[in-house]
This record gives structure tokens, sequence and C-alpha cells, in this order.
């Protein structure tokens, strides 16, 4: 009856993102269709989304790295809030972003490639180190840009290029890492989730056989470890990983493990069992989930490190949060484990 409750609720919410979310991915109704098109473009005039492109005119412009990445408000994580929450693909409006955020993770420096033995050696030029035979490549940035082009249609052909440089840096565990000590030697969570979700959109888009298989050796880094325990001890690799977060940006959570492998068609691999325990162990008495802990510092409508242009709901073990919510029911539900 719970979950009867908290979906009508999120069906009401004000945030036309949320209810999109719920119609799309927990109930599992055609984003194209006519009343789904009509949402998105409720979307794409919402308080939300013009939070976040308030500052696109500035920031389109060409300028310094601070305007692509800084965090959480740089153009690079405007566009990926864009592709998260149901903004209608195709909108040439995006362009300058685009152009912005792709000439930036595509410069020279990203096909510079260099021999370092040491930690200390890799740092002492630009390009990316290859250290102990391993790319030591930040792919997180990339992948989160392909992901974002091929989400919201805004794709000029440069998705080929991100896709290329992705695949020639992937390790041979199936992940990615920028971690440059030579001892590194297991792909990162945070650094492999995002380019294998790029990857899968491209797959799925252009029916690309390559980049479906680079995405199926990236799933096992997470699915060997079941989303969040080490292979070695079983112990849980990091605690942060337990807590529930909305938004990730390029961090890891369980959910957002569990969201990765619903979104590559992989959420009912056994593997996947636990972490979906875990996940329903974390569900209130309304029906909902909490946003246990948050990655950024509130609001602000200048620039400021590590806060956001909007407001993602409260933070509080104890409090719903319909972002965590609407995700939460959605691996449930692509998991068996609930009924819609």
């Amino acid at each position: 009856m719970r979950t009867a409750a908290v979906v009508d609720a999120i069906l009401r919410s004000p945030e036309p993102s949320i209810r999109w979310k719920a119609r799309v991915e927990v109930l599992g109704e055609n984003a194209r269709s006519p009343r789904l098109t009509a949402l998105g473009e409720e979307i794409r005039t919402s308080p939300r989304i013009r939070a976040l492109l308030s500052r696109r005119t500035q920031l389109g412009r060409p300028g310094t790295a601070r305007a692509v990445y800084y965090k959480w408000q740089g153009l690079h994580w405007v566009l990926a809030s864009l592709a998260d929450l149901g903004y209608p693909p195709g909108d040439d409006a995006l362009r300058s972003i685009r152009d912005r955020v792709l000439d930036f993770w595509l410069s020279p420096a990203y096909f510079h490639e260099f021999e370092a033995k040491t930690e200390a050696a890799a740092y002492r030029q630009r390009g990316v180190p290859i250290v102990q035979g391993r790319y030591r490549r930040c792919a997180s940035q990339q992948g989160n840009a392909l992901l974002s082009v091929i989400a919201l249609g805004i794709d000029d052909g440069r998705a080929d290029a991100l896709v290329e440089r992705l695949i020639h840096w992937q390790w041979p565990d199936g992940g990615w890492n920028c971690d440059r000590k030579p001892k590194a030697d297991t792909s990162s969570f945070m650094e492999t989730l995002l380019p294998m979700l790029g990857l899968a959109a491209y797959a799925r888009e252009r029916r690309n056989a390559t980049a479906a298989k680079a995405v199926d050796r990236a799933a096992e880094v997470f699915l060997r470890r079941r989303l969040a325990w080490r292979v070695s001890d079983g112990r849980v690799i990091r605690p942060e990983f337990m807590q529930l977060h909305y938004p990730l940006y390029y961090h890891y959570d369980v959910l957002g493990g569990l969201k990765a492998t619903m979104k590559i068609g992989k959420i009912r691999d056994r593997r996947c069992a636990d972490a979906l325990d875990l996940v329903e162990a974390k569900r209130l008495s309304d029906g909902g989930w909490p946003a246990e802990k948050r990655y950024h510092r509130g609001t602000a409508k200048a620039l400021k490190s590590y806060a956001d242009h909007v407001d993602w709901g409260p933070t509080s073990p104890k409090q719903r949060n319909d972002w965590v919510t609407v995700d939460a029911l959605a691996v449930l539900a692509a998991a068996g484990r609930l009924r819609v």
C-alpha cells in the first residue's frame, strides 16, 4: 500500500522532472509519447531549468576551465543535470554550452600521451601519463560529456572522438582510474561509472558493438564487487558507498551503482542482490527514501565552490527526498522487486 501512496505522491509533484522520471523510469512509459513530450516541454520552461541555465550566456563564451568544470556550477555540470532531468532532446539553444564543454574535453592535451615511471614524473607535463602500462585519466569527465550530449540529442559528430578516447584509455580490468601512483592497478568506481553510462548511451543510439563490448567489460568492475564490497575479503569498499545521495556528480553510492546497472540492462544480475537489499532496508515508513548525505554545499547565484544552481531537496536520514525516492523506485521496479 505504501508503494502506491508514494508513487501517487511523486506523480503529483510540482517538479515536472520528478513526474517525468516516475513515468519513464518507474512506470515504464514511452518517453516519446505525446504525453511525455508535453511533459518535456514543461520541464524545459520550469524554474529549475531556468536556474540551471541562468548563466549560460556568460559561461557559454570561451574562457577559463573554471567556466566548464567549476564544482558544481560549471557548464559540464549544467549539461549533466539537464540530461538527468528529462530535458527534451535536440535543443539548438544548448549548442554554445555543448561547444564549450566539448572543446575543453577534446583539447590537444587529451591526445598527448607520455610514459612516466613515478607519480612525480606523471605530473611534470600536460597530457595523459602512462604509468605501469595504464593510462591515468579522469575518464569520468569525458564520460559525463558523452552521456550528456547523447541524452540531450546535441551531438555534432564529436561523440565519436570521446568514445575513441575512452576505449583507448580503458584499463585491463575494464574500468578507468586517474590515480598516478605506480602501485594503483585496479579501476576506480568513480572514474568508471560515467564512462560506462556514456558508452552505453552511445552504443544504444548508434548500435555500436565496440562500445557495447567496452560497457560489458566496465560492468564487471562493479558486478565483481557486488556494487560495493571488496572481492578479497568482502568488506565494504568505502563507507560513503552505503549512504544515499543526490546528485552524485562524479561520486558513487550503491543506489547510483544500481541505477547504472539498470541503464545498461544488468539490474537482474544476481550480483546486484546485496545492493538491492541494502536500498530496500533504507526505505522510510512513508514509502520513500532519504538523501542521507550530500556532495553540494547549498545553492548560490554567483559561482561558489561546491555550490549548485538549484536546491535538491532535504538531506536527512529520516526525511523523504523525492529525487532519491524516484531513483530507488526505478531500480527496484526494474529488478522485479516492486509492483507499481
